[in-house]
C-alpha cells in the first residue's frame, strides 16, 4: 500500500516536470502527507488539454456514495481490480490523475515492530503516482473533491520491505494516463492497466528513517534523513 509520502519540489520544478503553467495553487513543502489530508494532483483542465495542479482530499469518495465512510479509507486502489471494482471503475474510465511526490514511505515488519523506510529517486527528481479522482456533492450542497493512489506488487527494491508499492508512471506515459495522447486508447481498460506495473528499481533507493514519521503531526525535512542500525529503534 501507500500510506504516506512527501512532496517538497518548488513550483517551477513541478511545472517543468509535469508540463504545467506555474501552479496557481499554494505549493508548500510537505514531508509527511497522510490520509484524509489535502494532496496536490495533476489533472486536465476544462479544455481537456491543459494540465493543472489542484488540491484533493486523499481518500476517494465515490460520486454515488452517501459521503466519507470511516469504515473504508479508500486511500489506495489495487491495480489488479481497479477497472472492475464498483468504487473505482467509473473513475478509472473517466477521471484519472497524477499524484506528484518526491518520496514515499513503506514499513517493514520486524521483531522490534514496524520500521519505516523512505523510497525516492537517486537523482532527486519528482515522480508521478497513478491516481483517480472523484467529485462528490451532498444533499446540503457540500462538496468533496477526492483521490486515491493505485498500488501494485512491489519491485525487487521494495519486496524485502513491503509486498505492495504505488504505481509510478513513466513520464512518457503521463499524457496517455491523463487521456490527452492516444485518444483511441483513452478508455481502453487493458491498455491502461498495462501501465499499472511495478517501477523499474534502477535509479531508486530505499533506506530506514526515524519512526517519527509514524505521527502525522510530524512534518519536517529531518523525517527523510537516513538513520543507522544503532539508532533505528530509538
Amino acid at each position: 500500500m501507500c500510506g504516506r509520502f512527501a512532496l517538497f519540489s518548488d513550483p517551477d520544478t513541478l511545472a517543468h516536470h509535469f508540463g504545467l503553467e506555474t501552479p496557481a495553487v499554494d505549493v508548500q513543502p510537505r514531508y509527511n502527507v497522510a490520509p484524509t489530508q489535502s494532496v496536490l494532483a495533476v489533472q486536465l483542465a476544462e479544455d481537456q488539454q491543459r494540465r493543472e495542479l489542484v488540491p484533493l482530499r486523499w481518500g476517494l469518495v465515490p460520486f454515488w456514495s452517501k459521503g466519507p465512510d470511516n469504515r473504508y479509507s479508500m486511500i489506495n486502489a489495487r491495480a489488479e481490480t481497479v477497472a472492475s471494482k464498483p468504487a473505482y471503475r467509473a473513475a478509472f474510465r473517466e477521471r484519472r490523475c497524477l499524484i506528484p511526490g518526491d518520496a514515499f514511505y513503506e514499513w517493514q515488519t520486524g521483531a522490534d515492530g514496524k520500521q519505516p523506510f523512505a523510497i525516492r529517486r537517486t537523482d532527486r527528481t519528482p515522480f508521478a503516482m497513478a491516481g483517480l479522482f472523484e467529485h462528490w456533492q451532498g444533499e446540503d450542497g457540500s462538496v468533496i473533491d477526492s483521490c486515491t493512489i493505485i498500488v501494485t506488487e512491489a519491485n525487487a527494491l521494495l519486496r524485502p520491505i513491503h509486498e505492495r508499492m504505488p504505481v509510478i508512471l513513466d513520464p512518457v506515459d503521463y499524457g496517455t494516463w491523463l487521456g490527452t495522447e492516444r485518444p483511441d486508447r483513452k478508455t481502453d481498460k487493458a491498455w491502461l492497466q498495462s501501465l499499472l506495473k511495478p517501477a523499474d528499481p534502477h535509479g531508486w533507493e530505499a533506506y530506514p528513517v526515524s519512526r517519527a514519521v509514524n505521527k502525522p503531526g510530524n512534518d519536517s525535512p529531518e523525517l527523510l534523513a537516513p538513520i543507522t542500525t544503532a539508532s533505528r529503534f530509538q
